[in-house]
């Protein structure tokens, strides 16, 4: 394909699809490994992952096989009877966490609701129907939907939207915060290990413990939402493994199916009845494909030790991340992360949308979180040749940046 083709399919995306995102003008066709590439041939280093989707990275022989075998087998059945993927599923993510129920979905958003839902329904069932507000952070992202959204704690994702209830928001890592507002109308407080969307921040040291136990002790529960940061991404299975704290639910999505889409809600046994038959569903959540490639993503991490590998690339990155904070102090501000979700801050005043563009266009791609923060968020299985020269890009770019600064 010729970059007038590629020209051609920007110009007919730009026609026909809803303009709600902020596409560059080209069009990915291929993805193999940690790289991916467009409709003119250029190849990119994939330092993104789909914002921390692609944990296997693209086309991986295991997940492009469980993908046709399953297909020919069985694609979908609706929820009114078991299939086999998905119960051994819900066993395998269950086993392996701890949770006693797995309810799955079809994304991170989907995943949020059914915790909210949970939480609400649980105290409905024990007579407290005033007990339905939820506690959440600002800088947090939780989904779009009006659920999540309004469990977000970034107000240019809400503007617009009208009144969106039942959710305080307080600062992250702010315990006394949450205890002051925590009286018996709250059901929930909703937290992300590290916040993902909100800059690549981890949870300031001892927080979620705190909340772990200022929930306890006050009769709420405490949900996670392990979206962007479950599936070995921070270099444990869980984000919440590194505090050993256990939540009563979290949700999961993203790295879950690899690229396949997939959201789950785990909870713990008490509460299994919280959400009866009838109170909530999903006509796609569960299906048999999208259930046997999360089932090949689990078997993968394990056979290739990927969390080990996440932890250990993840800090080998973050070292790296941290030389260049040294080497370029005129546009950066700080590095931060967990395992391989790690954020290069630059300086206040810096385009960051404008280094986005010039990384792109030297064969990198990353996202931005937080405003000013160049999200890493690779494959789980990058190797450390591809985090250099990722970050060798990364210097030249910052490098011809700083001359003009």
């Amino acid at each position: 394909m010729t970059a007038e083709e590629q020209a051609a399919l920007v110009q007919i995306g730009q026609t026909y699809l809803y303009p709600n995102y902020r596409q560059p003008p080209l069009v990915l066709v291929r993805g193999e490994g940690r790289r991916v590439w467009d409709a003119a041939g250029k190849s990119y280093l994939d330092l993104y992952a789909g914002i921390a989707v692609t944990a296997l990275g693209h086309a991986h022989p295991d997940v492009v096989r469980t993908l046709r075998e399953q297909g020919e087998r069985l694609g979908h059945v609706a929820n009114y009877f078991y299939n086999e993927p998905n119960v051994l599923l819900a066993r395998d993510l269950c086993q392996r966490t701890g949770f006693a129920r797995a309810f799955f979905c079809n994304s991170g958003t989907e995943a949020i609701e059914a915790l909210l839902k949970l939480a609400r329904r649980h105290y409905y069932a024990q007579g407290q129907a005033n007990r339905y507000h939820v506690i959440a952070f600002e800088r947090s992202f939780h989904g779009r939907t009006l659920g999540s959204l309004a469990a977000t704690g970034q107000a240019g994702y809400r503007e617009g939207f009208g009144p969106l209830t039942g959710v305080v928001h307080v600062p992250y890592g702010d315990v006394d915060a949450v205890a002051a507002r925590l009286d018996d109308t709250v059901a929930a407080v909703l937290v992300e290990p590290v916040q993902g969307e909100g800059g690549v921040l981890p949870a300031p040291q001892g927080f979620l413990e705190k909340l772990r136990s200022l929930t306890s002790s006050r009769g709420a529960l405490l949900l996670g939402d392990e979206i962007q940061t479950g599936v070995g991404r921070t270099g444990r299975f869980l984000g919440f493994e590194h505090s050993d704290v256990k939540p009563d639910a979290i949700a999961l999505a993203k790295g879950l199916g690899g690229g396949f889409p997939i959201g789950a809600m785990l909870c713990q046994k008490h509460l299994e009845g919280a959400l009866p038959p009838g109170s909530h569903g999903s006509t796609f959540g569960g299906n048999p494909l999208a259930s046997a490639v999360a089932r090949t993503v689990l078997a993968r991490i394990d056979t290739e030790g990927l969390v080990e590998r996440a932890r250990l690339n993840g800090n080998y990155l973050g070292e790296r991340l941290t030389e260049l904070v040294r080497k370029h102090p005129k546009s950066t501000e700080s590095s931060r992360g967990l395992g391989l979700l790690q954020a290069l801050v630059l300086k206040p005043g810096i385009d960051a949308r404008g280094v986005l563009e010039s990384l792109r266009e030297a064969g990198v791609l990353l996202t931005i979180a937080g405003g000013s923060a160049l999200r890493f968020s690779p494959a789980l299985n990058i190797e450390r040749s591809e985090i250099d020269e990722a970050v060798s890009c990364v210097d030249r770019v910052l490098t011809a940046l700083d001359r003009d600064l």
